[in-house]
């Protein structure tokens, strides 16, 4: 193994050898859009104002996917590449490496979005945007191409597991009792909990987005596709104010890292943001006239 993470190095040495002050502010630019303050804001958009379902099935495989990054990083405990060779870091990270979580993010993502874009752009999309953000993490030098490979396989992976299993499992999960389906999003944040406990934001946020959307799907008829420009632009503003007082209003009484209860905490605030992502702001809407209804079924 040493010897391919050696290889790694090398390989980082060779890109950032056409390093360049210009370059550089590029990539690092280009890399944001592999964050998650880039998913944050752009999932909360599909959800309230383009297509609810399809936004709460984006959102969940894309949260199991993140999962899956974060618990094989501390699996496989790799090192970064500046930790071998300070010399070639151009950032730095506080996770482990293996596999590049913004490489396997942008791969799920973009793998997600390509069936709502139009032929060939949605596929080249798929294939071009997580290669680019890939190789910006090899030239900051945060990353060896061997995370990236593996964030790129796993990231498309779930993505076409999302598109091909997609509707199958939606029509599935319909059929069930409410009460089994959150039972079922308990069970999920549990494994996911006991798995990888160092971390409870991800499970945190995929119980309440996936209690939420229960919810939402059972009671509301809350309609994303309504509305012009302006009652979208308001609902993201509505929204996003929500998402921000409950994210640092809980954070405000929450114990810090390390003390007892912070684990409890940190779930319960991103359970609430992910409730208020698919419920309560959905709620809010309708109730302000932001949003329309769905017509009945049937």
């Amino acid at each position: 193994m040493e010897g391919v993470l050696e290889w790694g190095v090398e390989v980082i040495r060779a890109i950032q050898t056409v390093a360049s002050p210009g370059l550089t502010a590029v990539m690092r630019a280009l890399t944001l859009m592999g964050s998650e303050y880039f998913y944050l804001i752009f999932l909360p958009i599909l959800f309230w104002c383009v297509d609810e379902r399809y936004g709460a099935r984006f959102g969940l495989v894309f949260l199991l996917s993140s999962f899956v990054n974060g618990w094989l990083k501390v699996v496989f405990a790799q090192p970064r590449p500046y930790h071998l060779d300070p010399s070639v870091g151009m950032g730095s990270e506080s996770s482990y490496g293996l596999p590049s979580g913004h490489s396997q993010g942008s791969a799920t993502f973009w793998g997600l979005l390509a069936p709502r874009i139009r032929r060939p752009w949605g596929l080249v999309l798929a294939v071009f945007m997580p290669i680019l953000i890939g190789f910006t993490r090899l030239y900051l030098g945060v990353h060896f191409p061997t995370d990236v490979f593996l964030g790129l396989a796993l990231g498309w992976a779930f993505a076409i597991a999302g598109i091909v299993l997609g509707d199958r499992a939606a029509r599935l999960l319909a059929s069930w009792n409410v009460r089994v389906r959150i039972l079922l999003a308990a069970a999920v944040a549990l494994a996911m909990n006991a798995l990888h406990m160092e971390d409870t934001s991800i499970s945190g946020i995929f119980f309440g987005t996936a209690v939420g959307a229960c919810f939402l799907f059972e009671r509301l008829r809350f309609d994303a596709s309504s509305g012009g420009f302006g009652q979208k632009a308001l609902r993201l503003a509505v929204g996003l104010v929500g998402v921000a007082a409950i994210y640092f209003g809980v954070k405000l009484i929450a114990p810090a890292s390390g003390e007892p209860l912070y684990a409890l905490f940190r779930f319960v605030r991103y359970a609430l943001v992910g409730a208020w992502v698919s419920f309560g702001a959905p709620w809010a809407f309708m109730r302000l006239k932001l949003a329309g209804a769905r017509p009945a079924e049937g």
